[in-house]
């Protein structure tokens, strides 16, 4: 199950920079149209920035999931740093990965709330009639993604917790 486990995590991860790389690309190549388009040729393109902020969107998303996935979320590893015994630096990283797990699942359900009410409730952008639930779609998928990393995280906490709980016991005798 563990290679399939590491496939699948490589798998995700190219696919995530992919998507990041991409939303880079039309953030940066849109806004420089635009102000191109605006300032030196003088003109109004309209629908450009529902574009750029539909791009921005999935930027930024992807970005909380490719952080949450190599573990480079904001933490403050202040305490982390301080402890000494594997077993408690185990313990505390099994203890912040429960924590984020369940901000995470508030954040999943909330998400599904609000993109439910998008879907029955259709909105669409001013210009392109771009739906709103397209953007929304995004913090769905960076929620449930999250919420999976911090599953993996607390499988890792327990896993390292027993670890250094055999090693502990393999030292005394």
């Amino acid at each position: 199950m563990q290679p399939f486990l590491k496939a699948l995590d490589e798998k995700v991860g190219w696919l995530l920079n992919a998507i990041a790389f991409v939303a880079s690309l039309l953030v940066v190549g849109l806004m420089l149209f635009l102000i191109l388009a605006r300032y030196v040729f003088g003109w109004s393109l309209v629908g450009t920035l529902e574009l750029v902020m539909l791009a921005g969107m999935w930027l930024y998303m992807t970005g909380a999931l490719i952080a949450s996935r190599r573990r480079e979320h904001l933490v403050v590893d202040f305490l982390e740093l301080q402890l000494r015994d594997a077993r408690v630096k185990a313990l505390h990283r099994t203890l912040v990965a429960v924590i984020v797990a369940v901000i995470s699942a508030c954040f999943v359900y909330w998400a599904q709330r609000m993109l439910a009410w998008g879907v029955q409730r259709p909105q669409h952008t001013p210009e392109l009639s771009i739906p709103l639930w397209v953007s929304q779609a995004a913090i769905m998928v960076a929620s449930v993604g999250c919420f999976c990393y911090a599953l993996r995280d607390i499988w890792q906490g327990i896993a390292d917790l027993r670890g250094a709980r055999y090693t502990l016991s393999g030292e005394e005798s």
